[in-house]
């Protein structure tokens, strides 16, 4: 299972991990930042868990483009 983590308050709208991941992500027309899908939110990070390990990768390397570094994938 993988587990992604997005702090979006602090998100800068930079779209990289929309470009990167566009299954995971989204940029929001509202206010210019970071959606994470199919995702809950709680104390104002969202988490999404993705049973399929095959999402990591794209996952790992959007957390890791991130500027603001507000991205955090885990495998368990």
């Amino acid at each position: 299972m993988v587990i992604i983590t997005l702090q979006r308050k602090k998100c800068i709208g930079c779209n990289y991990c929309v470009e990167v991941a566009p299954e995971q992500f989204q940029m929001s027309k509202k206010d210019g930042k970071s959606i994470l899908l199919k995702s809950y939110e709680r104390k104002g990070f969202f988490t999404l868990k993705e049973p399929d390990n095959a999402v990591y990768e794209q996952a790992q390397k959007a957390a890791d483009l991130c500027p603001a570094k507000i991205i955090s994938v885990k495998i368990k």
